[in-house]
């Protein structure tokens, strides 16, 4: 075994005990962690509102529903991966469907090989959108970043009558002088002056 440094968790959304019995069987606590088990859309409806996971597994059809629009809006709504497993007559027609939101599909009955690798996929896919979501906080807390010294600036050439390069300079040197970030030294300045 190689060593993991993350655990992926993982929902197991299946009416059938024999299949959820088998994944559980596939699925070591040392790569994956906690593993949960939901019988019916609706259920697993409510443990995805409930907490986040990694990984949801959808072998349909379920009690409810089929168990297509749950895995497309586990993919449009939250970044974890979905591997949807069909009867292999209907595989063509569901991975069609699915395909372009992200889901994968996986034709039933299939080989223990061939679910840990569609499996390493979507831990692989996750670690992708993982690396994504960091990004996006990064240009986000850049751009909160930039607004806030802005209104730093502005607070500054209200108040005290500088010039925007003077204030930006100010804003600056605080935090130089405080060894704080340029946020931080914009905050301060926010709270003094509003």
């Amino acid at each position: 075994m190689i060593f993991q440094e993350r655990t992926y968790s993982v929902l197991i959304v299946s009416a059938s005990e024999k299949l959820d019995t088998q994944l559980h069987a596939l699925l070591p606590g040392s790569e994956y962690y906690p593993v949960q088990s939901a019988g019916s859309v609706g259920e697993a409806r409510r443990m995805l509102l409930g907490g986040n996971y990694d990984l949801v597994l959808i072998h349909t059809p379920l009690k409810d529903d089929f168990g297509t629009q749950l895995a497309i809006d586990v993919c449009l709504d939250s970044a974890a991966g979905a591997l949807l497993f069909v009867k292999a007559e209907l595989y063509d027609g569901v991975n069609a469907r699915v395909m372009e939101y992200g889901v994968m599909t996986l034709s039933m009955p299939s080989s223990s090989a061939v679910v840990r690798q569609s499996l390493r996929m979507l831990c692989a896919q996750r670690e992708r959108l993982r690396r994504m979501e960091q990004k996006q906080q990064s240009v986000e807390d850049k751009i909160e970043e930039i607004r806030l010294v802005n209104r730093a600036k502005w607070l500054l050439i209200e108040c005290l009558h500088m010039t925007e390069a003077d204030a930006q300079r100010y804003i600056e040197k605080q935090s130089m002088d405080q060894r704080i970030t340029k946020r931080r030294a914009a905050e301060n300045i926010i709270k003094t002056y509003s």
